[in-house]
């Protein structure tokens, strides 16, 4: 699913996430269109791991939250409730802002853009792709962290955790993020 994700948000800069989902679905697992859109409507929806809400508050303590994702507005919405009023955001960056999907390295542009921070290694990324996002943060000069979650996507990072709490832990109990 994810290959196929990838394939046609590339080929289609600015399509909505969903309609990506949609037919990933029918390509892929071979749903027909009612069932895919049924899919499709879910995203978003779905509960946010356990560790996230009370990780994210905490890692909110050490630096700015920016979201870069590549779904649209209305699922951030949704997600930000599901995380609830605790994990204070920066920025929520989607595809539907940007116009771009990653691993598109203008994304990482309209970040530096969006929020006046430059990329360097005062900006961690982190993500459960490692070979979709974390390649071309790393190209941008961020330090990467790989979260080892479920649907995960090994590869290259400068830190590996197993979930958002240990990396809470990493940056409040032993490193500290720099240039922050």
């Amino acid at each position: 699913m994810v290959d196929a994700q990838g394939r046609l948000e590339q080929a289609a800069p600015g399509r909505r996430y969903r309609s990506i989902v949609a037919e990933a679905a029918r390509e892929v697992l071979g749903l027909d269109p009612a069932r895919a859109d049924a899919v499709a409507a879910t995203v978003g929806d779905w509960p946010p791991y356990p560790d996230s809400s009370i990780a994210l508050a905490r890692l909110a303590g050490v630096a700015p939250l920016v979201a870069l994702t590549n779904s649209d507005r209305d699922q951030g919405v949704v997600v930000r409730a599901a995380l609830g009023p605790g994990v204070p955001w920066a920025h929520w960056l989607c595809a539907e802002d940007t116009g771009l999907y990653k691993p598109d390295p203008r994304v990482w542009d309209a970040s530096v853009a969006a929020t006046g921070v430059p990329a360097g290694p005062g900006w961690w990324h982190v993500s459960a792709y490692a070979d979709y996002d974390l390649d071309e943060a790393r190209r941008h000069g961020l330090t990467t962290v790989y979260v080892e979650r479920p649907h995960r996507r090994p590869g290259v990072a400068t830190h590996v955790v197993p979930d958002l709490a240990a990396l809470a832990d990493l940056l409040t109990e032993g490193l500290r993020a720099p240039n922050l």
